[in-house]
């Protein structure tokens, strides 16, 4: 009888050397949401809701994911053996029942099944819209559908017999026989029988940094960390009585951060009042209101004054558009590109990172992706570009992560602006398993600023994190 082993994404494996690929191409499926988000592209190449699991926009979500019957085959880049397949649920896993295996000649061999429990009820949806899906965004109006217990897991199905030149895999389905909304993250062959391992992309460089520390600012709830391009100032966005606004604090001698100021010259409205980013001789600002159809991008430039900030102008960027009320935004130590974090009709799923270029009247052009390589089916967004206008930090709930949204780090390759390293997640003593975000790199100091969710409360943390760290392998 051949053999199953369903395991929770948190077991942590031993692993000898064995040959593992991921689906490469789409052959054929049932049914598909289609989009950018839960389409059946998702589920191509290694997994990016694992080992985190749970509901991902980057995970294929099919129309029958709640109480049917779906399949999808998948090829290969490469023929080769096969002793293991894996399938990465992450919404309530124990759905797959048959997988065949496809050794070139089109036809599939049945490889393994699951025996059927007779004493599991089959689940029916309860909901009146007809398998509807909620996606998370804000400009579709669809019904939620329930999430249960989310039961993440790698269903890894074991071949009595390995077979040889594997070319794809046929995996069916049954989501009759587990309650809640399903998605399929990846799947995987292996020559072994030892489990794929499933690994966030980061380095152990960053595991040997101390564990970030809290930064207590006079009782304030903290939003947006930004440091003065000279390193003496803070500035932070508190909420408060129905207004978003900024306040600054500086170094005394003991290198703590003291001397709270509201920022008046830079709290020009209620809402959005965020320092985004500080150079020489200027400071980018959001908090302006913006209207759709035009260049205003929400965006203005403030230079300092002995007495506060004097007002540059607003950031006008051509056909400017964006589905969100909000946006983040970076810029090069010469303010002639700009680095956006907004979703449009050319993202590649929600929050997208873009860049601009400054032109002749002051103005910027059009907003262009920044690519596949470091924008994902999800968000990504928070963005920092540090002074060598190539090291990029960012917050993303896209990749594989260890809780929600995590910190990480990219770097530009060329001048295109649209080649860049995958990201690499900061590890474990930056990133925790709830929100950590909005970072913001201090060259003087060698400190990261970010916030971070803790006990339900949103906190300021900082950790030491040297130049050297930083820089490209």
């Amino acid at each position: 009888m051949k053999k199953c082993i369903l395991l929770c994404y948190f077991v942590v494996f031993s692993c000898f050397s064995q040959q593992v690929q991921f689906a490469h191409k789409v052959i054929k499926y049932s049914t598909d949401l289609g989009g950018k988000q839960f389409g059946i592209k998702r589920i191509l190449g290694k997994p990016d809701a694992f080992p985190q699991g749970g509901s991902s926009p980057n995970a294929w979500t099919p129309k029958n994911a709640l109480d049917g019957y779906e399949f999808v085959e998948v090829a290969f880049e490469k023929p080769q053996t096969v002793k293991q397949v894996a399938v990465f649920e992450n919404l309530n896993a124990g759905c797959v029942v048959k997988i065949g295996v496809d050794t070139g000649n089109g036809k599939y061999q049945t490889v393994w099944y699951r025996k059927r429990d007779w004493k599991t009820p089959s689940y029916k949806s309860t909901l009146q819209s007809d398998r509807s899906y909620y996606f998370g965004r804000k400009r579709r109006k669809i019904e939620k559908s329930p999430d249960v217990n989310v039961n993440p897991a790698i269903e890894y199905a074991i071949l009595e017999t390995a077979v040889a030149n594997v070319v794809a895999v046929r995996v069916e389905f049954n989501f009759a026989l587990i309650p809640g909304q399903k998605q399929i993250d990846a799947i995987g062959i292996s020559d072994s029988e030892n489990p794929i391992l499933v690994n966030v992309n980061s380095h152990s460089k960053y595991e040997k940094l101390p564990y970030a520390k809290v930064l207590f600012l006079d009782e304030l709830t903290p939003v947006n960390p930004t440091i003065s391009h000279d390193g003496k100032k803070l500035f932070i966005t508190n909420f408060k009585d129905g207004k978003d606004e900024i306040y600054s604090f500086t170094k005394d001698v003991n290198g703590n951060w003291s001397n709270k100021v509201l920022e008046k010259t830079l709290n020009s409205n209620n809402s959005y009042n965020y320092v985004e980013h500080t150079g020489a001789n200027f400071l980018l600002k959001g908090g302006n209101p913006t209207t759709k159809g035009n260049t205003n991008s929400g965006f203005e430039l403030f230079a300092p004054t002995t007495t506060g900030y004097q007002s540059l102008g607003a950031v006008k960027i051509s056909a400017y558009n964006n589905y969100d009320d909000t946006a983040d935004a970076t810029m090069t130590t010469d303010g002639k590109t700009l680095v956006m974090a907004i979703e449009t009709d050319f993202t590649q799923g929600g929050t997208d990172l873009y860049f601009t270029h400054k032109k002749e009247d002051g103005t910027f052009g059009l907003l262009q992706n920044m690519g596949k390589i470091i924008n994902s089916a999800s968000d990504e967004g928070m963005c920092h570009l540090l002074s060598d206008n190539k090291t990029l930090l960012f917050s993303s709930n896209g990749f594989s992560t260890y809780g929600d949204y995590d910190i990480f780090i990219t770097y530009r390759l060329d001048d295109t602006w649209k080649n860049w390293l995958e990201p690499v997640n900061l590890g474990t003593k930056v990133n925790s398993n709830d929100f950590d975000g909005l970072p913001f790199y201090d060259e003087h100091s060698e400190q990261l600023y970010f916030i971070s969710m803790q006990e339900g409360n949103q906190v300021l943390k900082t950790i030491n994190l040297p130049k050297n760290i930083l820089k490209q392998e």
